[in-house]
């Protein structure tokens, strides 16, 4: 087929745009220096003045949790404990006896005013139901009396914060490990529920210009997930998937590396955790406050491990204090991992010393960032980084200093939309106040370039994907508008017509009104 008509944004420098886009099988075939006549008896697809662009990879998202999220309790926008244990007290009429609720998206640093909860406060609406309600962050989870029941007792694990009142009782809250723990223990959710729930999830993905994303789950064991829907046929995303960096020795064993796996599926890389998060005021800092999940030493052996097994590593580091140890570590070993050419990240970065800024690019480290977080943290940034908001959420330090930036969600934290991403990106707001720190916003090409170009070259595939190249594959999204062209209070407007992956429609086929 021919796409004509309309703006092609190739995404490639020496030619960055195009007048039509000729597509054969799942591949490009023209375009760009190519003659279209070479297409036997070519579809011609009027785009009607709409833009194409290589379609999206959400670089950060945790996408059977988001998948499950769709159906849980959701506290995200709620700003008050009032207003959250009324959405509580709404759900309870749909659950069956001795079956749990599940919600998500809390984050009491939002509520007017400030109190934190407690497992009293759900008990009065929830009795003998036992609730679990993830906090926005997913590092602190709020339980019921009768949730707490289910683990009995079974609550402090190292790197773990337990919460606890006067009397030295729980108070209901669970953070880090702990929160974790009891989530994989005791919170049970079947496979077919997982992969029900992700098949319809991958259809919103799409509709929103996902064509691929590098998940986060790998713990959950989102790879067999992903398997059941590739084997049906189901599978209209391309995976770049986690596993936990203790698995570096078996995987080393068995000589499975990065990369592995088909076109649709790959096993990419292994996951470790620094700190906590600012939510929940674990993030580990200079001053020393914090929750050390890892540490430098700890993870410079799992960098050593996993370069043994041919994996690079994405490390989660919010404060200041544990990206210098995520960068300490990344430089004490850089003689292990460099000249295999492994493509590491630090996920998140939130908040960066000035002397730090510069090391990323210096030693080829990316930083794996989420647009979104910034203007959604603002308030709590402010309040509990006084003083330091100068280096919170930097992405244009970052790139200024030569740092391979990518941009992902971290869905289900925020919503999984690369284009509020990009938003968020360059205007640094996403409501009616002035951008929030505007000399860190981006323009539109570079925020593009992190959503499309720079999360496929983070998983080796920048030869086949993030482009619109003859001999790339067929990803892209067709958006209603240039949103390079467009004016920057346009942004908000814009909307994805269509998606397409391999050269087949996932979203919307034409002809389009």
């Amino acid at each position: 087929m021919i796409l004509e008509n309309g703006v092609v944004r190739t995404m490639e420098p020496s030619l960055p745009t195009a007048r039509s886009l000729a597509i054969a099988g799942e591949w490009i075939a023209g375009g760009v220096g190519t003659h279209e006549t070479a297409l036997a008896s070519p579809e011609r697809i009027d785009l009607g003045g709409r833009c194409v662009l290589p379609g999206f990879t959400d670089s950060h998202v945790h996408f059977p949790t988001w998948a499950m999220a769709q159906h849980e309790v959701r506290l995200d926008d709620t700003r008050s404990l009032e207003e959250a244990l009324a959405r509580v007290r709404a759900a309870l009429t749909d659950v069956r006896p001795g079956r749990w609720l599940l919600g998500r998206g809390w984050r009491s640093g939002d509520w007017q005013p400030q109190v934190e909860p407690t497992k009293e406060l759900l008990d009065e609406i929830a009795g003998d139901t036992p609730v679990a309600l993830m906090a926005r962050d997913s590092h602190s989870v709020w339980l019921s009396s009768a949730a707490l029941a289910r683990a009995n007792g079974d609550l402090q694990v190292p790197g773990g914060v337990v919460e606890v009142d006067d009397r030295g009782e729980p108070t209901g809250v669970l953070r880090e490990e702990s929160c974790w723990h009891f989530r994989d223990a005791y919170i049970e959710t079947t496979d077919d529920q997982y992969v029900e729930a992700m098949r319809g999830a991958i259809k919103l993905a799409n509709s929103r210009g996902v064509t691929a994303v590098h998940d986060k789950d790998g713990w959950l064991g989102a790879p067999r997930f992903w398997q059941r829907l590739d084997s049906e046929g189901a599978l209209s995303l391309r995976v770049w998937q986690s596993l936990p960096a203790e698995k570096a020795d078996e995987l080393a064993e068995v000589g499975i590396a990065g990369g592995f796996g088909g076109p649709r599926l790959k096993l990419g890389y292994l996951k470790v955790f620094m700190d906590g998060t600012l939510g929940s005021q674990t993030a580990r800092m200079l001053g020393g406050s914090g929750v050390e999940i890892t540490s430098r030493a700890e993870f410079a052996g799992l960098i050593r491990s996993a370069a043994r097994a041919g994996f690079p590593v994405a490390v989660h580091a919010i404060g200041d204090r544990a990206n210098r140890d995520a960068l300490d570590a990344f430089e004490e070993t850089r003689g292990d991992w460099q000249p295999l050419g492994l493509r590491q990240r630090i996920e998140h970065a939130q908040l960066l010393a000035p002397e730090d800024v510069p090391r990323f690019a210096q030693l080829g480290v990316a930083a794996s960032v989420q647009f979104s977080h910034a203007p959604s943290d603002r308030d709590l940034a402010d309040r509990l980084w006084a003083g330091k908001t100068a280096g919170a959420y930097a992405f244009r330090s970052l790139l200024d200093a030569g740092t391979m930036l990518a941009n992902g969600s971290d869905a289900p934290i925020e919503e999984l939309d690369p284009l509020a991403g990009i938003r968020a990106g360059v205007l640094r707001t996403l409501d009616d106040r002035p951008g929030w720190h505007p000399e860190q916003a981006l323009t539109v090409e570079q925020a593009l370039q992190a959503s499309t170009v720079n999360p496929a070259w983070l998983a080796g595939d920048e030869r086949r994907r993030g482009k619109l190249l003859p001999g790339y594959h067929a990803d892209l999204v067709i958006l209603d508008r240039d949103p390079v062209a467009c004016a920057p209070e346009e942004l908000p407007e814009v909307q994805v017509a269509a998606t397409m992956l391999g050269g087949v429609w996932v979203h919307n086929p034409p002809p389009w009104n």
